[in-house]
């Protein structure tokens, strides 16, 4: 953790899914996961000592709606995230936007991948097409659209939020 101001924004996409979600009685509700700073194991051999990776935010679709201690691929049916947001910083940056973005588009195959630094309030993000990541065209508010959620994500007053 690098900050209050990093443990912040990690709280808030959580809170605020939560909260959006909140009045929806349809299945899709049970079946989304929403989670942050959890290690995700994603290891071939099915080793938690290898392969894995801790985004700071994660959504996946399709799966149960509990608590966990982490998310373990092989026992998730093979799943991994629809979307992640990693949070930038001095001592991430480099990593969040080359290896951390190399590994969710080969390996994860996650269709969205954003990145946001809240001091900076550097904000990317980026859609699998095909094969690589392709970054998403801004609206006219600066807001960049999830496929995944069908939701925007934009800053307001410098945290990262979602906007229908």
């Amino acid at each position: 953790m690098e900050s209050d101001l990093h443990r912040d924004q990690i709280d808030l996409p959580i809170r605020l899914l939560r909260w959006l979600w909140q009045d929806r009685q349809d299945q899709d509700r049970q079946n989304i996961h929403v989670s942050g700073n959890v290690t995700v194991y994603y290891s071939p051999q099915q080793r938690k000592s290898e392969d894995f990776r801790g985004p700071d935010f994660f959504v996946v679709l399709g799966a149960e709606n509990r608590t966990r201690k982490s998310w373990v691929v092989w026992e998730e049916g093979g799943k991994y995230p629809n979307l992640i947001i990693e949070l930038l910083s001095d001592s991430t940056a480099k990593t969040d936007r080359t290896l951390k973005k190399e590994i969710y588009q080969d390996i994860f195959r996650t269709p969205d991948y954003f990145w946001f630094d809240p001091s900076s309030l550097e904000f990317q993000g980026f859609d699998l097409v095909g094969g690589p990541y392709q970054p998403i065209p801004p609206n006219a508010q600066g807001w960049l659209w999830s496929q995944q959620l069908k939701l925007f994500l934009g800053i307001q007053a410098k945290p990262l939020r979602f906007y229908p």
